[in-house]
């Protein structure tokens, strides 16, 4: 036992907790047109308390699946030259976790607040496209 406390450290790092190299933005966007998908149906079906109850259970987990997929690409893929040649890219993901959270489409029934978020997404897709060509 006293092996184990006085043994040297090793110091490691690794960019992310399983460095597969599988990253893309298409994981937020499908959680996110399934978000939408479930405004739309909700606005199909306004009476129906039960069928609402049961979306917006689905809505929150999925919106948070949104922002952990774009959390995982900002945290793990996007590097220091990616944020200097898009300084925007910090306030893109921003926006973009946020419209997935309480202030967007976890509190919202609106399809337009999913489509937001659906464009904060390709916009994010777009700059991690140009990435991986360069």
């Amino acid at each position: 036992m006293l092996r184990r406390i006085f043994a040297r450290t090793i110091e490691v790092s690794a960019h992310c907790d399983l460095p597969c190299g599988v990253y893309d933005p298409a994981q937020a966007r499908i959680e996110a047109e399934s978000v939408k998908a479930i405004c739309e149906k909700v606005a199909d079906k306004p009476d129906d308390i039960d069928f609402k109850i049961r979306a917006a259970i689905i809505k929150e987990q999925r919106s948070e699946l949104v922002k952990h997929h774009l959390w995982v690409l900002w945290t793990d893929y996007f590097k220091p030259p990616h944020f200097e040649k898009y300084p925007q890219l910090h306030t893109l993901v921003n926006e973009a976790t946020k419209l997935a959270g309480a202030g967007g489409t976890k509190a919202s029934w609106e399809v337009k607040t999913a489509d937001e978020l659906l464009a904060k997404i390709d916009e994010i897709a777009k700059i991690f496209w140009e990435t991986k060509k360069a």
